[in-house]
C-alpha cells in the first residue's frame, strides 16, 4: 500500500539522485489529485482506493469540491477541466479521458492508460440523407461539421485532406444535421444508441478513448509519489480489455 502520510525527517542526508519531496513548513505536502465527475467518477474512486489512497468522503461528497484526507487532497472537477488543473499546477496529477486530453492540447504527462471508460469518436450523418454530405462537398468544396470537440474534429479532417467548417457546440450535437445546420457531426459514443435514436448513422471512426492518469511535468519531476502512484495504477489495471462508458 502506498504511504501518503508525512514521514519523519531522515537522520542521514538524502542521496543526490533522490528527488526532493515538496514540503510545507517541514511537513510533506498533500498529493493533489483531480478526480473527474460524471461517467468516470466511480471507477476512478475504486481504482484510487485499490491503489492504497484514503478516499473517504469521495463516494458521497455532497457539495464539497475538495476532500482532504491523510496525505492526499482530491479535487472534484469537470472531466474537460481535469487536464487544465493538471497542466497549470492546480493539482499534481489526475484522471481524465483521452478525449479531454487531446482536446485540451496542454503540456502535461500521460502516465498510464487506466483501461476503463472506453468510448470512441465517430463521424455520423442523418440516415435519411446518407451520402448527401459527400455530394455537397464535391459541389461546394467544403463540409460543415458540428462537434463539441473542435480540435479533434479539425485534426481528423486535416489528416484525410477534407476542408471543413467547424461548428462548435456544447450539447445536443445530434440536432445540428437534423435541422440542416451541419452536414455531419463528430461526436463521442460508447454504444451508438444515442445516434441511432436520433436517426444518425456512423460513417467513419476517428479514434478510441479510455481514461488516463496524467501528471503535471514539474510534479512528476520533483515528487516521486506521482510516479509511484502511476506504477501502482498500471499494475492494478494490467492487461484487462477497456471497459466502456455507459451510453
Amino acid at each position: 500500500m502506498l504511504d501518503f502520510s508525512a514521514p519523519r525527517e531522515p537522520s542521514t542526508p538524502r542521496e543526490p539522485s533522490t528527488p526532493r519531496k515538496p514540503r510545507v513548513s517541514g511537513t510533506l505536502k498533500p498529493l493533489r489529485i483531480a478526480v473527474p465527475k460524471g461517467s468516470l467518477y466511480r471507477e476512478s474512486i475504486d481504482l484510487l482506493t485499490q491503489a492504497g489512497l484514503d478516499t473517504r468522503g469521495l463516494i458521497e461528497p455532497g457539495r464539497q469540491l475538495v476532500i482532504h484526507n491523510e496525505g492526499v487532497s482530491f479535487f472534484i472537477v469537470r472531466p474537460t477541466d481535469a487536464p487544465v488543473f493538471v497542466a497549470y499546477g492546480g493539482v499534481d496529477c489526475g484522471i481524465c479521458g483521452k478525449d479531454s486530453l487531446l482536446e485540451a492540447e496542454l503540456e502535461l504527462m500521460e502516465l498510464a492508460d487506466l483501461r476503463f471508460g472506453g468510448c470512441r469518436f465517430v463521424v455520423a450523418e442523418p440516415a435519411a440523407a446518407h451520402g448527401a454530405a459527400e455530394d455537397s462537398y464535391r459541389r461546394l468544396g467544403v463540409m460543415r461539421v458540428a462537434t463539441k470537440y473542435p480540435r479533434i474534429a479539425a485534426s481528423y479532417y486535416d489528416s484525410i485532406g477534407v476542408q471543413v467548417e467547424i461548428v462548435k457546440m456544447h450539447g445536443n450535437v445530434e440536432l445540428a444535421p437534423l435541422c440542416g445546420m451541419a452536414d455531419r457531426v463528430v461526436d463521442i459514443t460508447a454504444s451508438g444508441s444515442t445516434l441511432r435514436e436520433n436517426d444518425l448513422v456512423i460513417v467513419d471512426e476517428v479514434l478510441a478513448s479510455t481514461a488516463r492518469f496524467v501528471g503535471n511535468p514539474s510534479s512528476v519531476r520533483i515528487d516521486p509519489r506521482v510516479n509511484e502512484l502511476a506504477e501502482r495504477l498500471k499494475a492494478l489495471v494490467g492487461k484487462e480489455p477497456p471497459r466502456r462508458r455507459e451510453a
